[in-house]
């Protein structure tokens, strides 16, 4: 690395997680730079969530080193990486079902206290004016595309210098995968925000993503720029058959 290159961000060397016997992660390196997009696509089970959740340490890896910001994050705990400015939307839009979407931005501020909520609330209902509409009602009964709103913006109300989405357009309606994606866009382009985003919808990441790699099988088979990878005959034919969504 030369003098003027600067360290990556998020930094992950030979990365290995296990689920019990099985391994599910075989030794992966990956690096995001801070004010990127970096994205990963693959097939359904080839790891990438894993990757998201070993970040954010559960579970942690059992072999390899995940640095953030110059320190090495790998045995510690979930909420201390929290702590750090690393927020995170897990797969499956988890929100609080029972509490209200104002509730649910609170848990999100919470990580500083609450220090800036009403500016960040300001800022998270400009970026989403439905969840302006429905800041009292129960998270339960939005929408599958307002729950995944909400996921983000909980994630967005804790001011992370990283914000790791997991399959943020997972069985959305092509409309709001759309709106998904440039609020992600927005949020980079805007705050700076550094992103890495792991995704199915491999057109959709690839345009918006800075760089990108491919994950098959636990093992990071290719990397690139979002353009090389959109353009890559091989990335082509085993995730961007059947049209863009």
């Amino acid at each position: 690395m030369s003098m003027t290159e600067k360290a990556p961000l998020l930094a992950v060397r030979g990365v290995k997680t296990y689920y019990g016997n099985i391994i599910a992660l075989k030794g992966v390196d990956i690096d995001v730079h801070e004010g990127e997009i970096v994205t990963m696509i693959g097939a359904n089970g080839a790891g990438k969530s894993t990757l998201m959740m070993t970040i954010f340490g559960k579970p942690q890896a059992r072999e390899g080193s995940i640095t953030y910001d110059g320190r090495d994050i790998t045995r510690m705990p979930t909420h201390e990486i929290a702590h750090l400015g690393i927020a995170q939307s897990p797969e499956g839009r988890r929100v609080f079902p029972r509490m209200t979407v104002f509730e649910n931005l609170q848990m999100g501020a919470s990580v500083n206290n609450l220090a800036h909520f009403d500016q960040d609330l300001e800022k998270v209902c400009a970026i989403f004016p439905r969840l302006k509409e429905r800041l009292q009602q129960r998270a339960g009964t939005l929408s599958g595309g307002e729950q995944q709103m909400l996921a983000i913006a909980r994630a967005l109300m804790s001011r992370p210098r990283l914000l790791l989405l997991d399959e943020p357009s997972l069985g959305l309606a092509p409309i709001v995968v759309r709106q998904i994606f440039e609020v992600i866009r927005e949020v980079n382009r805007t705050e700076g925000m550094t992103v890495f985003l792991v995704e199915q919808n491999a057109y959709h990441a690839l345009k918006l993503a800075t760089r990108a790699y491919v994950m098959v099988n636990g093992l990071i088979t290719m990397s690139g720029t979002g353009k090389e990878l959109l353009s890559d005959p091989q990335v082509k034919a085993a995730y961007l058959e059947g049209g863009h969504h």
